[in-house]
């Protein structure tokens, strides 16, 4: 699983990929071609971009005649979250446990 979220986290560092999953998740699923205008970018460079997202399990693709469709996998960023929450309940214990031996 970590390496999971390893490669979440490696695809959502890309502004770009952030937003072709805001795009996909709101409009569902997007042609490399209709994402590169949205976004101002070539059809290659939004090609790659969806590959990265494939790659760490947050988009799948299916093709549709000459073009493919990605859309959202269902818990695709889950992994990314797990951690999240992992940690973030790891340092809310640790600040509970300051809060006690400050005596607040």
């Amino acid at each position: 699983m970590e390496s999971r979220a390893n490669l979440v986290f490696g695809a959502l560092a890309d502004p770009n990929r952030r937003a072709m999953i805001e795009l996909i998740a709101s409009r569902g699923p997007a042609t490399p071609t209709e994402l590169s205008a949205d976004l101002a970018m070539s059809r290659q460079g939004a090609s790659k971009h969806l590959s990265s997202l494939v790659e760490a399990g947050i988009l799948d693709s299916q093709r549709e005649g000459r073009e493919v469709r990605y859309g959202m996998v269902d818990g695709g960023l889950e992994p990314g979250s797990v951690w999240m929450e992992r940690v973030g309940g790891e340092w809310d214990g640790r600040l509970a446990r300051l809060k006690l031996h400050v005596g607040n």
